[in-house]
């Protein structure tokens, strides 16, 4: 077989002949976690694994339950949706301690604390400087996508309950983040704030796979949304929060030592499922997809244009994270050296991807400008390779629709300055 064809296969669509053509593939959906798909591990994983679904699928009926108790109780036939907005609105986190004593902190944190889930978490896109939740409202604005169809990857079970408690864009750690300030603004003497805190640690420990990574939704929604997922930050940003939180300092001081300890054991778990989902290919360490398959940690695709492939952005954010380790052990030192390597590797000079006429953003000559990457690489031969809204694979940017090409940012710069940090850390952490 041609090596350049069992790549594409292994990394997980269908190859579509020839080569050097345009569309060089077509993405496939990932697998969601089933019973089924847990029966086919080795008869010691198996118990663990089913009792996280079946935990799972009971907190799901919970919170459902939850919301159509408060309709019946309010005599109400349906439920309304919350002010949507772009992200957490109302929820800043760089301010400094004394504004979070303040009067409008403490009752945004009133609003917060309505919006949590029965599970714990909390939705996405939800405005906390309006009003409290009122009952029978759902927990979160609208999240799904514009552009859904019958055939999206990114459809919906149940249109009425769509990433309810979710850690995507940051939600669940940004809540608990603000309530922790202003807690500790308080001076911890607000029980119910506390509580919730304490239910929303839980709830991230609760989420959490056997294997010691998250999915972007739990519970679980099915689909791409029970990766383990890397993009845009998630499984990171909750490891990071854990790890502030086990280290209980400034705002964290309140939390009791029983789940700080709990917290500094996630966190840790955490880590170990991102240096065991790192890519290996032709023999090699490279980084990581953006999404990852919850039993098997094999790259996993997600939306329609989004297919398995090594990603730069969100890599470079992992090893920027082991190289800010106090004292990496030896995988972590070999993790960052593998992929600071493929980083140096994948860098492309000499282009740059600009333009806001008719035509869109392309993929231009650009004589000495910046090196940037593909935001995704085909696992196995690391050339660029973009998607589309039709699942379609293609090798070249300016191929694909040019709502697409607007509409997503397929080449980053991030990676030059994980380079001049590398640089440094290396010579305290040289290659084994």
């Amino acid at each position: 077989m041609n090596p350049n064809i069992f790549a594409v296969l292994l990394a997980g669509f269908t190859f579509i002949l020839p080569l050097e053509a345009a569309i060089i593939g077509t993405n496939v959906p990932a697998q969601p976690l089933t019973a089924e798909r847990i029966a086919t591990l080795p008869a010691g994983q198996q118990p663990e694994w089913s009792r996280y679904l079946e935990h799972s699928q009971k907190q799901r009926r919970a919170d459902q339950d939850f919301l159509a108790a408060e309709l019946a109780a309010h005599g109400l036939k349906q439920a309304r949706l919350p002010h949507g907005t772009h992200n957490a609105n109302g929820l800043s986190l760089d301010q400094p301690a004394a504004y979070y004593a303040g009067t409008d902190p403490r009752r945004i944190a009133d609003i917060v604390v309505s919006f949590q889930t029965p599970a714990g978490g909390w939705s996405k896109n939800t405005d906390y400087t309006l009003e409290p939740r009122a009952p029978g409202e759902l927990f979160g604005a609208e999240n799904g996508s514009l552009f859904l169809g019958t055939n999206d990857f990114d459809q919906p079970h149940e249109a009425s309950w769509n990433y309810v408690g979710t850690f995507d864009n940051d939600a669940t750690t940004t809540e608990l983040r603000f309530l922790a300030k202003v807690i500790s603004a308080d001076h911890g003497s607000n029980a119910v704030w506390r509580a919730d805190f304490a239910r929303g640690l839980e709830y991230i420990f609760a989420a959490q796979y056997p294997n010691g990574g998250w999915p972007q939704v739990w519970p679980l929604q099915g689909g791409y949304h029970d990766t383990i997922t890397i993009n845009d930050g998630a499984v990171l940003h909750v490891i990071e929060f854990l790890r502030d939180v086990a280290g209980g300092a400034d705002e964290f001081a309140f939390v009791p030592a029983g789940l700080r300890a709990q917290a500094d054991a996630s966190w840790q778990r955490g880590v170990d499922c991102l240096l065991k989902a790192q890519i290996v290919a032709n023999g090699k360490r490279t980084v990581w997809c953006q999404q990852h398959d919850a039993l098997t940690l094999e790259p996993a695709s997600a939306r329609n244009f989004e297919m398995p492939a090594a990603t730069s952005s969100e890599s470079a954010e992992i090893v920027t994270f082991l190289m800010h380790l106090p004292d990496p052990d030896a995988r972590e030192v070999a993790a960052v050296h593998a992929a600071a390597a493929w980083f140096l590797k994948t860098q492309i000079t000499g282009k740059a991807f600009t333009g806001t006429g008719k035509e869109g953003k392309k993929l231009i000559d650009a004589p000495g400008h910046a090196p940037i990457w593909s935001r995704f690489y085909e696992i196995g031969t690391d050339r660029p390779i973009f998607g589309d809204r039709d699942k379609t694979i293609h090798d070249d940017v300016n191929e694909i629709s040019k709502e697409r090409r607007k509409g997503y940012g397929w080449y980053r710069d991030t990676p030059k300055r994980l380079l001049e940090h590398y640089r440094r850390w290396a010579k305290e952490h040289p290659p084994a």
